[in-house]
């Protein structure tokens, strides 16, 4: 995009906004999200379009079945929040989106909680596998934020007492993160209430080709699941040993850097309930970064597409 690129067309008016989502999302015309009927006829108000299947015949617009349906925001708005959530490395938050928009700052924080679900894909068992045969997967946990006191845990997994190494204590009091990165691919990261053996095994094993060859750190975590790769090849951090040929870890170290830096530097506070959210923000950044061959455009039109089929209410109806 040019330099002058806040000066597009649909950053500034919303027929010219409307004409570009409805391009992103519909490049052959708009399709039905009732039915999936492609054939319609504009209505009266602009920007609505009704279905002229005989067995749906509803109205429809280019925020029906998205994270924008329902939604009092300008497109215009909706087209500056995709756009500055996609193209900023290591995030912008909602305080610099209210002040970009001159907008209240519950509404900056609706728009980017949407869109960040629009970002989401898959979950804990994607509908596509990582590496295959030849391809490198690379596993790493971290640890990111303290978890509310009332949760801490009083004694081990088996009820026995926390006794000795201080440190295994204090990583249960965070919250985990388990991270796979295919090398010179994509990433999937999963926030977990534990990073113990059968969550990283259920993981590993519904997310990786067996074909891969697994790289990891020393950690116990991964050595039963390893013998299920091709190869399962380690590096010791414990001596200070961070490659070895073309064995390392660094990949999926440099994405938890990355992560950090911006929840550290951008947006300084996040709780545990919104934390999967802001891993899937990450994620897709990093998964349509420059060196898989996506611009900034490119990022904000996928996440517009992504923004299909989903929906996101804190507001649920009570039961009758």
């Amino acid at each position: 995009m040019a330099k002058n690129q806040f000066n597009a067309a649909h950053f500034q008016d919303e027929t010219a906004a409307r004409a570009w989502f409805e391009k992103a999302r519909w490049p052959a015309g708009p399709i039905c999200p009732k039915c999936g009927s492609p054939k319609h006829y504009a209505t009266k108000k602009v920007g609505v379009y009704r279905c002229a299947a005989s067995t749906c015949r509803k109205d429809f617009t280019i925020m029906t079945g998205t994270v924008m349906e329902r939604s009092h925001v300008k497109l215009t708005q909706w087209a500056m929040a995709f756009y500055l959530a996609a193209s900023s490395k290591k995030g912008f938050s909602a305080k610099q989106l209210e002040r970009a928009l001159g907008c209240e700052y519950n509404t900056a924080w609706f728009l980017f909680h949407r869109v960040r679900e629009a970002m989401r894909r898959g979950g804990m068992y994607d509908t596509t596998f990582m590496g295959g045969e030849g391809k490198v997967v690379e596993v790493d946990e971290t640890y990111f934020g303290k978890r509310a006191e009332d949760q801490w845990p009083k004694s081990k997994r088996d009820g026995r007492p926390f006794q000795g190494d201080p440190w295994s204590r204090a990583r249960l009091n965070k919250r985990a993160i388990v991270a796979l990165v295919e090398r010179g691919g994509e990433v999937r990261s999963f926030h977990v209430p534990s990073a113990h053996l059968e969550q990283v095994v259920e993981i590993v094993t519904n997310n990786i080709y067996r074909e891969s060859r697994l790289h990891t750190d020393e950690s116990k975590l991964y050595h039963r699941v390893g013998k299920k790769f091709s190869a399962h090849e380690t590096v010791s951090h414990a001596d200070k040993e961070y490659a070895r040929g073309d064995v390392t870890t660094n990949t999926v170290e440099g994405y938890f850097s990355i992560f950090k830096r911006g929840m550290r530097g951008i947006y300084q506070h996040c709780s545990e309930e919104h934390l999967h959210r802001y891993l899937a923000e990450y994620d897709f950044r990093y998964n349509h970064r420059e060196a898989l061959g996506y611009n900034d455009v490119d990022r904000t039109l996928a996440a517009v597409r992504g923004a299909e089929g989903k929906r996101l209410t804190y507001h649920q109806p009570r039961k009758a």
